[in-house]
């Protein structure tokens, strides 16, 4: 399963979002607004994701 990759593009902002929710965005490699990542599909991303899932978009 950690073979495969995942592409997670920040597609709104992080003004007025919780600190931790920043670090998170911060934590996927995220910067600035449409910015892109690909990282490993591991359940730690994953749960990164769903926990921001209201400000990125997901690629399989």
């Amino acid at each position: 399963m950690a073979d495969k990759k995942i592409k997670v593009t920040l597609v709104k902002s992080v003004i007025g979002t919780k600190q931790d929710h920043r670090a998170t965005v911060r934590g996927l490699g995220l910067r600035k607004l449409n910015s892109s990542a690909m990282l490993e599909d591991t359940p730690a991303v994953r749960g990164m994701i769903n926990k921001v899932a209201y400000l990125v978009k997901c690629e399989g």
